[in-house]
C-alpha cells in the first residue's frame, strides 16, 4: 500500500496570499487614520498648554509676550511658564484641510489679547477640522 503525500494546490496558496493582501492593507488604512487622529489630539494639547503658559505671564506681566516661536520658550526675568513651545506635529500639512499650512502661528493684537493660529485634519472633540484660532477667550 503506498501512502498518499497530498499538499497545498496553487490555487490554495494564491487564495490565502490574497486574504493575507487584503488584511494587511484594511490593517495599514486604519493605523494611518489613528495616526492623523493622534496628531489633530496633539495639536490641541499643545495649544490649550501654550494658552496656559501665556494666562500665566499676562498675569505676572499684565500683558501678552510679543513674540512666541516654535522651540522658544515663555518666560519672564527668572520664571519660566512654558521651557521649549512645541511645534505642530509632522506632517504639518495634515490633510486637504491643511494644505498650505505650516507651523503652529502666534500674533499678539495688542498688549491684552493674542491669537495662536492652527489646523486640524479632523474632527477632534467638538472642534471641526481646518484652521482654527485660540485667543484668550477660548478655541474659535
Amino acid at each position: 500500500m503506498k501512502k498518499e503525500i497530498r499538499g497545498f494546490t496553487l490555487i490554495e496558496l494564491l487564495v490565502v496570499i490574497a486574504i493575507i493582501g487584503l488584511l494587511s492593507t484594511m490593517a495599514v488604512v486604519a493605523l494611518n487614520n489613528a495616526r492623523q487622529k493622534a496628531r489633530d489630539a496633539k495639536r490641541v494639547s499643545d495649544i490649550k498648554q501654550v494658552q496656559t503658559a501665556l494666562e500665566l505671564y499676562y498675569n505676572d506681566a499684565n500683558g501678552y509676550p510679543t513674540t512666541v516661536a516654535p522651540g522658544g520658550a515663555i518666560a519672564l526675568t527668572g520664571t519660566t511658564y512654558m521651557g521649549a513651545v512645541p511645534s505642530n506635529p509632522g506632517p504639518q500639512e495634515d490633510g486637504a484641510n491643511c494644505t498650505g499650512f505650516g507651523n503652529y502661528v502666534y500674533s499678539t493684537v495688542g498688549p491684552t489679547t493674542y491669537e495662536l493660529r492652527y489646523c486640524l485634519a479632523a474632527q477632534t472633540g467638538d472642534i471641526t477640522p481646518g484652521v482654527h484660532t485660540a485667543t484668550p477667550s477660548g478655541i474659535k
